[in-house]
């Protein structure tokens, strides 16, 4: 199997030769720069034979065309962060138009996105990273969001719909460009931040128009639930063909994911550190402090609990930038040696 036949394989719980296999993380230190970061993720993805690309763009990408102040350091393990929002009272929501997701810090990602392409050869698919309407605004504005939805729930709608659109725009132009899908990520769908009702007036309605400008447009289209808590059910009822959450460290595991849904699920990689009981870290995570059979063991862990069908191994989240060569290559070891075994 090519890269492509065992993904599309993969997403239609067809047998595979070997459990697909991709590790994302930011490229802090040269994201800021669309060809640069193009050049890393294809040399990443090619020097440890991983089954696709998710393009990572920073994370703020999407609020610095509105305003948002953006503090960057262009060094590893030093993502950009908000050093002002852009959304300060409840009329600023009102200014919040759409935009041609053409120029701008969206431009940038969009030339990245063509680069990468380019420099793949098409040897494998690439997904575009995308974030939720309510999930942009939240970037925007912080969790004033909260107060903002509830203050004047017309005036947020509002801003939302043109973010959508904004979004849908976005879709519109990687798709031009030809990406093979969408990641979706959701960092507001858990229980510890909204209602389950506010996340589908807020969040869901908006979401499902996002996803519709794709779901028959592109084949690979993962969901990714952020933080714990999260409101599974909901989101694995989107009309997209694979879930991302964090399995390794918040519900569902991924036998009980099974139950719930019958999608193909990304994922079985710890990428977070180790707390204790009481919040303290204990422990870097697997990749950064295991050694090569830990992390070995992991892998098999994960294809058992899984099974290997409608199953691709990747992080629950962006990893560590900075983890040894050694379990990089044993990921890449341990799906091989699973195929093994089963063969």
């Amino acid at each position: 199997m090519n890269k492509t036949e065992r993904i599309q394989a993969a997403l239609n719980k067809q047998e595979v030769d070997k459990i697909p296999l991709n590790l994302w993380m930011h490229f802090s230190a040269v994201d800021q720069d669309p060809r640069s970061l193009a050049e890393a993720q294809v040399a990443f993805a090619q020097k440890y034979d991983f089954d696709f690309i998710k393009l990572m763009p920073f994370g703020l990408y999407g609020v610095q065309d509105y305003g948002v102040k953006v503090k960057i350091f262009n060094r590893v393990n030093f993502p950009p962060v908000v050093d002002d929002y852009g959304i300060h009272n409840i009329w600023d929501w009102d200014r919040i138009e759409p935009l041609p997701a053409i120029y701008g810090s969206y431009g940038k990602q969009l030339q990245a996105a063509r680069y990468t392409i380019q420099l793949a050869k098409r040897q494998l698919p690439i997904i575009q990273t995308i974030f939720s309407p309510l999930t942009t605004a939240r970037k925007l504005a912080g969790d004033r969001i909260l107060l903002d939805m509830k203050e004047d729930p017309r005036l947020f709608r509002q801003a939302l719909q043109a973010l959508t659109e904004t979004t849908i725009n976005f879709v519109k132009a990687n798709i031009e460009a030809g990406v093979d899908g969408f990641f979706f990520a959701t960092q507001c769908a858990n229980h510890d931040f909204l209602t389950e009702a506010e996340y589908r007036e807020f969040g869901e309605y908006f979401d499902r128009q996002v996803i519709a400008a794709y779901q028959k447009e592109t084949y690979f289209n993962v969901a990714h639930l952020h933080g714990d808590n999260g409101m599974f059910e909901l989101i694995a009822d989107y009309p997209v063909n694979c879930i991302n959450w964090h399995d390794r460290w918040s519900h569902p595991t991924l036998e009980q994911a099974r139950k719930l849904t019958d999608k193909c699920l990304l994922g079985g990689i710890r990428e977070a550190p180790y707390y204790n009981e009481n919040g303290e870290k204990i422990r870097d995570s697997i990749l950064v402090s295991g050694s090569v059979a830990e992390v070995e063991q992991h892998v098999q862990q994960a294809i058992v609990a899984a099974g290997e069908t409608g199953f691709i191994l990747g992080p629950g989240c962006v990893a560590d930038q900075d983890l040894p060569e050694k379990n990089l290559y044993a990921l890449c070891r341990a799906v091989y040696r699973g195929a093994a075994l089963a063969g």
